[in-house]
């Protein structure tokens, strides 16, 4: 490989059970994750991504295919996880410990003790005036922030963030997202981020990735992802002439003298030089960029078989 991508998995599959029982919660997936941005990466309950982010950690091995970070495998390497910070599946700690005194412990465990560290991370996940409380009295928001700060104690390269905002309230969501923007863009850190909040993910991610079924579906930077397929809105005269003409090309719905047409932003001046050179009338023009969400359900829009108990537990 020439290129040390953060992250890079080859044609990783993983398969639970045998026989009649066997699941294939991952199949084939292939992914690059340059240093230095945010990665979304996306998918229905039971896609898989959960399965993708535990091979990345090496906690469970694939069944083919490798899984490297920074350009090493991760298998027989674990002295690479010392570059990983980790949020996942929610955050687990000592119920009868401080919040601090959960991270020292975490901290010291992983040879990484710095107590100026710890309360910088405790101010910056918004913790500081709760980290001396027990974590039983903790709601589920402030066990997440307490997570995101025990992710970084080690100063890690790699972040990985599995639902991080689970618990929190608008205002807390908002201030994750500005937390991991400032992870990649001040600290130069990669974070692979797996969430369903596709709104969050839209304005926060500089890349995604939608997995469905266990299969990498749709890949690459948000911008272009979304324009390359819009609605663009025309009215129009005469509308009959209007859509006979552009049927051939695109997909058009029509609505009076307004039309909707499916197609990318880039094909606006070619659309609309069509119309006008065959005498139809242009009175207005208007682009609605589609969202990631449209996006999302248009990536995974087959039917989604029910899902099997072992595609449930490992998925």
């Amino acid at each position: 490989m020439s290129q040390p991508f953060a992250i890079q998995l080859d044609n990783v599959s993983k398969t639970f059970g045998r026989g009649r029982k066997r699941v294939e919660a991952v199949c084939q997936l292939s992914l690059e994750v340059t240093a230095g941005q945010v990665f979304g990466f996306l998918g229905p309950n039971g896609a898989g991504k959960s399965t993708t982010i535990r091979m990345m950690m090496d906690l469970i091995r694939p069944s083919a295919g490798s899984v490297y970070l920074y350009g090493r495998s991760v298998q027989n390497n674990p002295s690479l996880m010392r570059r990983v910070g980790a949020l996942v599946e929610g955050a687990a700690f000592y119920d009868f410990l401080t919040g601090r005194k959960n991270l020292e412990i975490l901290a010291r465990t992983g040879d990484c003790y710095d107590p100026a560290r710890i309360q910088s991370l405790l101010v910056q996940v918004g913790m500081a005036d709760r980290a001396d409380r027990k974590v039983q009295g903790y709601s589920t928001g402030m066990k997440q922030r307490l997570g995101l700060a025990a992710a970084l104690l080690n100063d890690p390269d790699l972040v990985i963030l599995d639902e991080p905002t689970n618990g929190l309230d608008p205002a807390g969501i908002q201030e994750v997202r500005y937390f991991i923007r400032n992870l990649a863009e001040k600290q130069g850190k990669t974070v692979f981020l797996s969430s369903h909040l596709l709104s969050e993910v839209e304005q926060v991610c500089d890349q995604v990735g939608i997995i469905h079924n266990g299969r990498l579906v749709q890949t690459g930077k948000v911008a272009e992802l979304l324009s390359a397929q819009a609605i663009i809105r025309l009215e129009v005269a005469p509308a009959d002439r209007a859509t006979g003409l552009l049927l051939p090309r695109w997909e058009v719905m029509a609505n009076g003298r307004w039309l909707e047409v499916q197609a990318a932003r880039e094909d606006v001046p070619e659309l609309v030089q069509l119309l006008v050179a065959a005498e139809v009338q242009v009175f207005q023009v208007m682009v609605q960029q589609q969202s990631l969400e449209a996006l999302f359900l248009a990536a995974t829009a087959v039917a989604q078989p029910h899902l099997q108990p072992e595609e449930a537990t490992h998925a």
